[in-house]
């Protein structure tokens, strides 16, 4: 089975790391919500909204030691691999932020799968030539499509019904925090990579 995997928010796991950065950087008092949107609605609403486009750019390209993988996704890709199936990450994003210093945000993202053991030659890594990052939506769903994906995972539901995914493909709506479970999806809707493991990885292909 070919399987398709999106990064930001699928992968990397970004659960108070906007928080601490943010207050690493003086712009948040300390008793703020520590989730991203608390930060975002902060600092737009104190007219500092050009200070979180800049964070986001600080956190993609600077600090992601910060960030940790979603709980049981090495053991996806390890039991995945050894199942016989091949995983493609197939994400979107550009390479430098609009604005800050200029990271390369595409290269930090690879450090990040490197540093935690996700890419790599190993066999229970996935190889760093099939880990894609496209600079637009368009561009990551033709990838998708370049590559067949059978089965692509992503956290948007916006990604997932884009036109240009083969219409065999399995789409699969990470939602780790419950935040589509009350609204109608077209998509199929797993809430850990324990369950999307325990569903997919034991299929042969």
């Amino acid at each position: 089975m070919r399987i398709g995997i999106d990064f930001d928010n699928t992968i990397a796991c970004y659960d108070g790391v906007f928080h601490a950065a943010a207050l690493e950087r003086g712009l948040i008092p300390a008793d703020l919500g520590r989730d991203k949107n608390s930060v975002r609605d902060h600092l737009n609403g104190s007219g500092r909204k050009d200070d979180f486009t800049e964070l986001q750019g600080y956190v993609y390209g600077a600090r992601m030691d910060l960030v940790s993988p979603y709980p049981g996704f090495a053991e996806f890709v390890a039991a995945a691999r050894a199942a016989g199936h091949d995983l493609f990450i197939v994400s979107h994003k550009t390479r430098h932020p609009i604005l800050g210093p200029k990271h390369d945000m595409h290269a930090a993202a690879r450090g990040f799968l490197t540093d935690r053991g996700l890419m790599g030659s190993g066999a229970q890594q996935i190889a760093p030539e099939r880990v894609f990052f496209e600079l637009t939506k368009d561009e990551k769903v033709a990838r998708a499509h370049a590559l067949a994906c059978e089965i692509f995972i992503d956290d948007l539901p916006e990604i997932l019904g884009m036109s240009g995914f083969p219409d065999s493909t399995r789409k699969i709506l990470f939602d780790p925090e419950d935040q589509f479970a009350s609204g109608a999806t077209p998509y199929e809707r797993r809430g850990s990579w324990a369950e999307i493991a325990a569903d997919i990885v034991r299929v042969r292909h």
